[in-house]
C-alpha cells in the first residue's frame, strides 16, 4: 500500500497532534456554521453546563462561549491541544467560563444528567456516531441537546475510489437519513440537520493547510514518517475536490427525550 493510500489512523499520534496543533480548527467548519447549529438550541442560561468533546485547540469552543451562556468544559485526548485551548481561552478573557481537561471521550468526567448541551465538531467518529450518541446520552438532562458534525454520504451510490477510501478511514460513514434514524433510535428527537458548505473544506480547511504542510515538511526534513503523513493529507484533499458532490460534513442536532 502506498503512503498516500494509508489511513490517518496508521500514523504516529505525536505527528498528527503536532501538525494539527498549528491549525485554528482541526476539521472543516467555520464560526458561522457553529453559530447556525447553536441557533437550534434553546433554554441555555448562565447556569447551563456545556461539554465540547474532542475540542482540539478550541476554535469552535471559543465561538460557543461568545454566543451562548453557561460554563463550558473542553475534552481532548492530546495534552498539547488542551494547552493551546487554555491559552486561547485566556487570550479572549474567557478562562472563567471555559476549562480544558485531558481525557478520553470513552471515559468522560461528568455526572449523570449533569449537562445541558454536548457539542462535538468533527470528532465523534473517534468513538463512533452511534456509540457516542448512546453513551453520552446519560450525561444529558432530559430536554438537553447534542450537536455533532459527522462525515456523511449525500447519495446512495458513489464511485468506488471514494467509497473505498471512507470505508477504510471510517466504516460508520452513512447517508443522512440513516444517521438521523440512528440519532432517533438512540433516544433523541432530531431537531435539525444541515450540510456544511463546501467552503468550510476548500477555503477554511484544505487551503489553509498548503502553507502548513510545507512548513511541517521543512521542519522535519528527511523524516520519512512525516513525509508519508503529509502525502496522506494531500491525497485526502485531492479526493475531496474530486468527489465533493458525494460526501461532506453534516451537523446533526438532537434533543434528549
Amino acid at each position: 500500500m502506498s503512503n498516500e493510500n494509508k489511513s490517518i489512523h496508521e500514523f504516529d499520534f505525536n505527528i498528527i497532534c503536532e501538525y494539527f496543533s498549528g491549525l485554528e480548527r482541526q476539521g472543516p467548519g467555520t464560526p458561522e456554521q457553529t453559530i447556525k447549529a447553536l441557533s437550534f438550541i434553546d433554554n441555555l442560561t448562565t447556569e447551563s453546563r456545556i461539554a465540547d468533546i474532542g475540542c482540539g485547540t478550541g476554535g469552535q469552543t471559543m465561538v460557543l462561549a461568545q454566543h451562548a451562556p453557561g460554563v463550558i468544559t473542553g475534552i481532548d485526548l492530546f495534552p498539547r491541544f488542551i494547552e493551546l485551548f487554555k491559552a486561547n481561552a485566556a487570550k479572549l478573557n474567557l478562562q472563567e467560563r471555559i476549562k480544558g481537561i485531558v481525557c478520553s471521550m470513552e471515559n468522560l468526567p461528568f455526572q449523570m444528567g449533569e449537562l445541558d448541551l454536548i457539542w462535538s465538531e468533527g470528532a465523534i467518529y473517534n468513538i463512533g456516531f452511534e456509540r457516542g450518541l448512546n453513551e453520552w446520552r446519560k450525561f444529558l438532562k432530559t430536554g438537553g441537546y447534542v450537536a455533532v458534525s459527522e462525515a456523511s454520504w449525500f447519495t446512495e451510490e458513489r464511485p468506488a475510489e471514494i467509497d473505498a477510501f471512507w470505508q477504510d478511514a471510517y466504516p460508520e460513514i452513512d447517508t443522512i437519513p440513516n444517521k438521523v434514524a440512528q440519532m432517533q433510535k438512540a433516544g433523541y428527537i432530531p431537531v435539525a440537520t444541515f450540510i456544511l458548505p463546501e467552503h468550510c473544506w476548500t477555503e477554511h480547511f484544505y487551503a489553509l493547510q498548503v502553507t502548513a504542510r510545507e512548513a511541517f515538511l521543512k521542519k522535519h526534513a528527511g523524516n520519512k514518517a512525516v513525509e508519508a503523513f503529509i502525502a496522506c493529507e494531500r491525497h485526502e484533499a485531492l479526493l475531496y475536490y474530486k468527489y465533493k458532490a458525494y460526501y461532506g460534513y453534516v451537523f446533526y442536532i438532537g434533543k434528549k427525550i
